[in-house]
């Protein structure tokens, strides 16, 4: 991410917040699509969900998605479809909605949300080493996740190409974008997020999103 982009100071309003933690949840769903789909990502979107993840202690609410909601518009897209201003791609929605489902289980599991800031912890040492994308950073992120909320009975099962599934660095990469996706579930659950929401304020949702467009 580029370090001079400008702060682009987050909306006071709780709706909005939910919006763009929400949409962190979904660009995790739509990246790991286009990952096990074509083996390709967008950069930014990319960063956006790594650096997420890896600064465990943000200096704001902005700072956690690089400064700018436009780093999270692959995420705010997937939330139009949602809400029914554009197609859905049922597959990035499946995702999106497991990993709210992963992330519920996540939180009231208090022994597992221990060893998963252990291991967080450890990874910022290795990104501020490396590098905050480098795969030994991504590898350690895909570890973490494979060792705390692949333990759940309830399992994300990615489809996709088998060849690039399979190929080296890409069960790490889904893996690391599984992990931001719970990453901004719970940002996303702090900010006063509910799943009852999503079907009962789509309103609200929708008034969101046009305030952050």
């Amino acid at each position: 991410m580029n370090p001079t982009t400008p702060i682009h100071r987050a909306p006071d309003s709780p709706a909005a917040r939910q919006a763009l933690a929400l949409a962190g949840v979904f660009q995790a769903a739509s990246l790991v699509d286009e990952l096990a789909r074509t083996g390709q990502v967008d950069p930014r979107a990319w960063e956006t969900l790594i650096e997420a993840t890896v600064d465990t202690n943000p200096a704001s609410f902005e700072a956690i998605y690089g400064g700018h909601p436009n780093n999270l518009r692959r995420g705010l897209d997937t939330l139009e479809a949602l809400v029914g201003r554009k197609q859905a791609n049922p597959v990035v929605l499946r995702y999106g909605f497991s990993l709210l489902m992963l992330m519920n289980k996540l939180r009231t599991d208090n022994d597992m949300m221990d060893t998963l800031g252990q291991k967080l912890t450890r990874i910022q040492g290795q990104a501020e080493h490396f590098g905050t994308t480098h795969e030994n950073v991504v590898a350690s992120l895909g570890e973490a996740y494979q060792e705390t909320i692949s333990t759940f009975k309830t399992r994300i099962v990615v489809q996709g190409d088998p060849s690039l599934l399979q190929s080296r660095m890409m069960p790490e990469r889904v893996r690391a974008c599984l992990m931001a996706g719970i990453r901004f579930g719970l940002l996303w659950h702090q900010q006063g997020g509910r799943r009852w929401k999503l079907v009962f304020q789509r309103k609200a949702l929708r008034r969101a999103l046009d305030s952050l467009s």
